[in-house]
């Protein structure tokens, strides 16, 4: 391999201007049905640098859950397994190439078959475990004593429900454990020991790709922008081991769950169904669970997203039960206070702020307090005559830049989604010329912006359309899937958009 110069940053790179692409590590190309910490992970990369851009921001890291979100996953803490790359323990002589071969991983090379994964993943882990002397080692019991504040329970957790069929631990049939009694839970530590050391080794095994990764980019001088979702499922080792940090009943059940309210975009609101926290409860120990996720996300990111940053300074509350997030009501978040001790706790721990959605004065407040950049998205900017924060002219330095986030269209499908009228003021606004076309029209207008930092998604430079949306939120099925083919993120494309980064002053 060719050998990399290291670049080290001294500050965040939120403080320079700087671009970056938004990719999911499952977006990767891979012959074994998902993107992973492999060869191609390592190429892009090598993509990122020779196309001068300094930040790869990736989605939640978890792993899926319901709709194989990575937003509604079953820890907080945890990585997804699915990540581990398997030619990686190939070479490490943990797996063998027949074994691998023998695995039917699916035929689409642009989507993940996550049914397939399941039925095949974890028995080739089970494999390389079979074969590994990690136990005897001290990066294990390193790795074990780092995580010792949610390994246990996650590990323990998710033998558990592996044992009752894949229920959820409010199903469970024993009560003992549903109630996370510890009697209970010392008999199914026994009965259990051999799955609940599974789970411990593919973490290890996740961490420690993924830190080869990581310290791969770092090298590069390319900064790693990672997610923190706001809630946690409900069906998580998160809810069921520290039920005290959450709005549940005596019985576990929550009466009140998250959402958002009805918008222009959604008229009954998205009803999310998370537990919500009981922030008084959280203020009497300073935020430790919080302070402990903040660390854990540290280690893994250079820059850490906030997701649903608003629902801090108040939340959409919505009765357990409901069909829709139409009869919620706002409650007061933990505000200042809780910025505060995260700040306190990890100093120059760098944070962006996802402020999307509806932003009050209070919320404003908040955000200036917290001294994290916001986000502007440029498919919400162009309707005509409206006095929209997102028009590229009104953008402040500290801030952050995007044409659309993953939860948006692609750019070639936002043309057809959006009002034409926003789409024709787009386009006088930022001089479309067909030569250039719509997707690197926004990408300059993005580049060009105030912004400190301008980040997009991979399938804008690849002018690909709406069968490659990453997400459609409000809807559970057909997402998360979309994957980038071999040989798209090409030397050609680097250098062109190379080029715009140069132009735009952001190397």
């Amino acid at each position: 391999m060719e050998k990399k110069p290291v670049l080290k940053r001294k500050t965040s790179v939120l403080n320079e201007r700087a671009s970056g692409i938004l990719l999911p590590i499952f977006s990767l190309p891979s012959l074994h049905g998902v993107g992973t910490m492999g060869k191609a992970a390592f190429d892009f990369a090598d993509f990122l640098h020779a196309a001068g851009q300094k930040i790869w921001q990736v989605l939640p890291l978890n792993p899926t859950g319901y709709g194989d979100s990575p937003y509604a996953s079953s820890s907080v803490f945890a990585g997804n397994p699915y990540f581990i790359d398997l030619d990686l323990l190939r070479e490490e002589g943990l797996l063998t190439e027949e074994e691998i071969a023998s695995c039917d991983f699916g035929s689409d090379p642009r989507r993940v078959d996550y049914g397939r994964l399941y039925a095949f993943r974890l028995g080739l882990l089970r494999l390389a475990m079979a074969r590994d002397d990690y136990k005897t080692r001290a990066d294990y019991a390193a790795f074990l004593e780092e995580n010792a504040d949610w390994l246990p329970d996650f590990a323990l957790f998710t033998a558990i429900k592996a044992h009752f069929g894949g229920k959820s631990w409010l199903e469970w049939e024993d009560e003992g454990a549903l109630l996370h009694r510890t009697q209970t839970l010392r008999k199914y530590e026994k009965l259990l020991a051999g799955e609940i050391e599974f789970y411990k080794y593919t973490q290890f095994l996740f961490l420690k790709q993924w830190k080869a990764l990581k310290k791969y980019c770092n090298r590069l001088g390319i900064s790693i922008v990672g997610d923190i979702p706001i809630y946690c499922a409900l069906d998580s080792a998160d809810a069921w081991a520290n039920p005290k940090q959450f709005q549940l009943g005596k019985d576990r059940r929550p009466k009140l769950v998250a959402g958002v309210p009805p918008d222009a975009f959604t008229e009954d609101g998205q009803l999310w169904g998370n537990p919500l926290y009981d922030w008084d409860y959280m203020k009497k120990d300073g935020y430790g669970w919080w302070i402990r996720r903040f660390r854990a996300a540290k280690r893994l990111y250079d820059v850490i997203r906030i997701d649903h940053f608003r629902g801090l300074e108040s939340y959409w509350a919505v009765p357990a039960g409901d069909d829709t997030a139409r009869n919620g009501s706002w409650l007061p978040g933990p505000g200042t206070g809780f910025i505060r001790a995260v700040r306190k706790a990890l100093p120059g721990l760098a944070m962006i702020a996802e402020d999307l959605g509806y932003i009050t004065p209070e919320v404003a407040a908040l955000l200036r307090d917290s001294r994290c950049p916001g986000m502007k998205v440029l498919e919400f900017a162009f309707a005509p005559g409206a006095e929209s924060n997102y028009v590229p002219f009104r953008h402040e330095k500290r801030c952050v830049c995007y044409i659309g986030t993953h939860d948006n269209s692609p750019v070639m499908h936002w043309k057809d989604e959006f009002n034409a009228a926003d789409i024709e003021f787009a386009k006088k606004y930022l001089h479309y010329t067909e030569e250039e076309g719509l997707a690197f029209m926004m990408i300059r207008g993005g580049m060009e912006s105030n912004a400190n930092t301008f980040i997009t998604q991979m399938q804008d430079f690849l002018e690909l359309g709406e069968d490659s949306r990453i997400n459609s939120p409000g809807t559970n099925e057909g997402n998360w899937q979309w994957r980038m083919l071999e040989g798209e993120a090409n030397a050609e494309l680097a250098a062109k958009i190379r080029e715009y980064t140069e132009t735009y002053g952001r190397i």
